[in-house]
């Protein structure tokens, strides 16, 4: 099949952040083994479909409670409260991630802009992006979507299996 003009154009702006993994790109139907199968309606838009919440209106911009946020789908660990900080931006953000390999770093030419799209390696979602202007030593920033994670209060780590996180939150 043959596409032209502002067809060709929105495929190839959602096959370019990513956003084809596990859908059908002509159809939009989910192909089997789809590792977003049971999200809600907001989480799959966002984690699969390559959206964005509005800013100052999503779930964790502004807590600043002590805990892991972890991947909604994979139950993998992506950062920890320690290293959110407040962009300014509207969303969550962090300095880095809880550990190295959690992420996968993609070039995102979507919206007329050069950005690199972060996605979650376990289960392949997409969780927001990176930029160059953060605090600290690395100087990055992690703006991520809270639709795209699951917070566990590090009250609840050690039931829910994070555990071995709990050192992150020990004062020294």
């Amino acid at each position: 099949m043959k596409t032209t003009g502002s067809a060709a154009a929105a495929l190839a702006l959602f096959m370019a952040c990513g956003c084809g993994a596990g859908r059908d790109y002509m159809t939009g139907k989910r192909e089997s083994g789809d590792k977003g199968a049971g999200l809600s309606p907001e989480r799959h838009r966002v984690m699969k479909l390559c959206g964005t919440e509005p800013p100052f209106r999503n779930e964790y911009w502004d807590n600043k409670k002590p805990g892991l946020y972890v991947d909604p789908v994979s139950g993998e660990p992506l950062f920890a409260s320690t290293d959110k900080f407040d962009s300014g931006t509207g969303w969550p953000s962090f300095t880095k991630p809880v550990k190295d390999g959690a992420l996968e770093e993609k070039p995102d030419g979507s919206h007329a802009m050069a950005r690199t799209e972060v996605r979650s390696r376990t289960s392949d979602s997409h969780l927001g992006h990176v930029f160059p202007d953060g605090p600290g030593p690395g100087g990055l920033r992690y703006c991520i979507n809270s639709a795209a994670l699951r917070f566990v209060p590090v009250e609840d780590m050690e039931k829910e299996g994070y555990g071995s996180y709990l050192a992150l939150f020990k004062k020294p």
